[in-house]
């Protein structure tokens, strides 16, 4: 396929188009910063006319798209005001998702997070593992996500082969940054993150599995490592953290953020941290 990832200069958009190319796929990346080069667009994705031009063609680089993977944002509130934060990411949402469905693009696979399910969590989730059918904003930041992901319900009922898929991604971790984890032990390190991470070429396969398992409609899926990243069993983080909670028992150290759903399409975490913290 012939795939434009937007925010490809990004941790995880350089983990997703390398694995895509790997995959035999055509990539063309689009973002707003690195150097003009091959398989590479500079685009202005808040400017709708650039970015509906750059999803139909753009000479020497593409005639047409197959699936669009969608990874622009500003990643977290504090970088600008809130409201900017806001603005912008629905502005670029928007304008990418429209101008695919515009362009004839019908295979979409974007980034939400963890964000849109109670990110910090100071407000405790009905159930444990927090699963898809929980929706919570409580930031600008994932106020956005929610309503990225309203967004994307509707779109699709606009041409019944449309397919949309949001992942929530939980904090990416690269490839050389394992070096908090040794605060591992400690039980306020990543509490509001309910004790999860993925590594950023898990999360690239996450993108490459919805690819090949795209079906008409819209879903949601979580991306996260499959065990805590905690050395405190989760049944006692859960207590502690969220007290009266039920919780549905599993490993030892099983993540607090359910991944079923997305394993249920074959997708495994190949990288995990006490594999690759070297403390």
């Amino acid at each position: 396929m012939r795939i434009a990832v937007t925010g490809s200069n990004g941790l995880l958009g350089r983990a997703t188009v390398d694995l895509l190319r790997a995959d035999g796929h055509e990539v063309v990346g689009f973002d707003v910063s690195r150097p003009a080069g091959p398989g590479f667009v500079k685009v202005d994705l808040a400017d709708y006319g650039q970015t509906l031009d750059a999803l139909l063609g753009v000479t020497a680089r593409h005639s047409g798209l197959d699936a669009l993977v969608h990874l622009a944002a500003i990643p977290v509130n504090g970088l600008v005001p809130d409201a900017t934060t806001f603005h912008n990411n629905m502005t670029v949402s928007f304008n990418v998702m429209f101008g695919a469905l515009r362009a004839g693009i019908r295979t979409i696979v974007y980034a939400s997070s963890i964000t849109a399910m109670g990110f910090p969590f100071e407000e405790a989730p009905p159930a444990l593992p927090v699963d898809e059918s929980y929706t919570a904003a409580n930031n600008t930041y994932g106020l956005g996500k929610v309503l990225e992901e309203a967004m994307a319900a509707q779109l699709v009922r606009w041409h019944h082969d449309t397919s949309i898929t949001a992942l929530r991604y939980t904090n990416v971790v690269p490839a050389d940054g394992y070096e908090s984890f040794a605060r591992a032990g400690d039980p306020t390190y990543r509490r509001d993150l309910i004790g999860s991470y993925v590594d950023a070429r898990d999360g690239a396969s996450a993108v490459a599995v919805s690819l090949r398992h795209r079906a008409p409609g819209f879903e949601v899926y979580n991306v996260a490592a499959p065990d805590s990243g905690l050395s405190i069993p989760t049944a006692e983080l859960a207590k502690q953290w969220f007290p009266g909670v039920p919780l549905t028992p599993g490993g030892e150290f099983e993540s607090l953020m359910s991944t079923a759903k997305l394993q249920s399409l074959g997708w495994r975490a190949e990288h995990l941290w006490r594999d690759e913290y070297r403390g």
